[in-house]
């Protein structure tokens, strides 16, 4: 069973966004920034390109580097700079998601199997720290201690929000504002950060930096939110991975927070056994789709997505109107319509 919230009637009130504005206006970037991360991914040791290129050419949209190239083309940067930093960002990027999923014990991502299946925990976990290296690598070469600041806290706080996530694992009494600090953390920090540095490698004012750290932050927060909602409402071939992940994880994500708060008794009892004793049995996981459906925990995540990416969007106000603006907004719309 997949609960999937008034999709078409959503369909027929809103146009379809599209990311395709942004990708063509930074494609000839993106393209030279995919070579810098095929080369930079390259080792002696064949298993680290092996396994590297399991999970960077597996699909997805880049969207993090994309950012990095459409901020840069924003503040009217030409340079190579934005490309390797670009780059960087997909390293630090692909390896949390290595870690990530040793940590979940993942089998699935974006309907492939994942790194940790093929080649086990260790490996996963070690071409991960290799990926975070070069990531490095390439904040030195770039020169600027601006930038090497803006990264390096930017991948402290990731590590933080995954801990914190942790430590929330099946407890019910997680706070909305403790799990909105762990989206920040985990996710978001790296989407301000990408954009960020597209301001600083074209060395625009200051609030212009800023305002593309907080559309970046307010982008993350709404991403990670509309993740969260498809976790409990997509097909599998959609989102890329089972429904229900979360759930079986015991992690306290809004959807569930949600609908705990405003459970009954008899309901609250449910989240308790299946999420704070781990005691899962089958049909469970309909159970809690018809409870989240009832209480409209996924249409209340959305709205509150729907609320960052307006946040997001007015972050470019200060800039002048323009197709990359236009397309960078764009942007947080697809991020947000993508669940339907």
């Amino acid at each position: 069973m997949a609960v999937i919230v008034n999709i078409e009637e959503r369909k027929n009130q809103q146009g379809k966004a599209s990311l395709q504005p942004l990708m063509n206006i930074i494609q000839a970037d993106l393209e030279e920034t995919n070579q810098i991360i095929l080369n930079r991914m390259h080792s002696e040791v064949e298993l680290i390109p092996t396994l590297a290129k399991h999970l960077i050419a597996a699909g997805g949209k880049r969207l993090r580097p994309v950012l990095t190239l459409g901020a840069a083309n924003l503040c009217g940067y030409e340079g190579d700079r934005a490309k390797k930093l670009a780059a960087c960002v997909e390293f630090i990027h692909t390896a949390t998601l290595l870690h990530d999923d040793v940590v979940d014990e993942s089998d699935l991502r974006r309907g492939n199997e994942t790194a940790n299946v093929l080649w086990g925990n260790q490996a996963s976990v070690l071409v991960g720290d290799f990926l975070f290296s070069r990531s490095f690598q390439l904040m030195v070469e770039d020169g600027s201690l601006e930038v090497l600041a803006i990264l390096s806290n930017a991948s402290a706080v990731i590590a933080e929000g995954e801990v914190m996530q942790l430590m929330n694992i099946g407890d019910t009494n997680t706070t909305e504002d403790s799990y909105l600090q762990v989206i920040a953390s985990k996710t978001a920090a790296l989407f301000a950060a990408a954009c960020q540095v597209g301001a600083v490698v074209a060395n625009r004012p200051k609030a212009e930096a800023e305002a593309l750290e907080s559309y970046g932050r307010n982008l993350g927060i709404a991403f990670q939110l509309v993740d969260d909602a498809l976790d409990y409402s997509a097909e599998q071939q959609l989102l890329g991975k089972a429904i229900g992940d979360d759930f079986r994880e015991g992690k306290v994500t809004l959807p569930l927070l949600l609908a705990f708060r405003r459970g009954n008794e008899e309901e609250r009892s449910f989240w308790k056994r299946v999420v704070e004793a781990g005691n899962q049995k089958e049909g469970d996981l309909e159970t809690a789709l018809e409870i989240i459906q009832k209480h409209r925990a996924l249409d209340d995540t959305i709205e509150r997505a729907r609320h960052y990416g307006a946040m997001a969007k007015d972050a470019l106000g200060i800039f002048t109107d323009s197709d990359i603006k236009t397309a960078l907004q764009d942007a947080v719309d697809f991020s947000i319509e993508r669940a339907y």
